[in-house]
């Protein structure tokens, strides 16, 4: 998992490119990004799109600030980021990390 950043000055937002790896997805048909971003609804789940080496991806271009998210794997196993910029404990279940993103 994998996330870069890219600065857009003429619109003063980053473009973040939400990466999954193929060896992390090798059973998954589907991978989703929900977060702050879009309410954690996993019915309005971003989806990534599948690329020729196995891996999904799909970029937002978002403000600066912090935003926790996680992927969903075929509609049923959440993931976090690999390479997360930092991991916050989910409200939901104490056990369990977000990933974080800081722009």
């Amino acid at each position: 998992m994998a996330l870069t950043k890219q600065f857009v000055k003429s619109k003063s937002v980053y473009k973040v490119t939400f990466t999954v790896p193929a060896e992390a997805a090798t059973e998954a048909k589907k991978v989703a990004l929900v977060g702050e971003f879009n309410g954690w609804n996993p019915e309005e789940a971003i989806a990534l799109k599948k690329q020729k080496d196995g891996s999904f991806k799909t970029s937002l271009e978002l403000g600066a600030g912090e935003y926790q998210f996680r992927y969903i794997l075929d509609d049923a196993k959440w993931e976090n980021d690999w390479e997360a910029d930092k991991y916050v404990p989910a409200g939901v279940d104490a056990t369990a990390e977000n990933s974080v993103v800081v722009l």
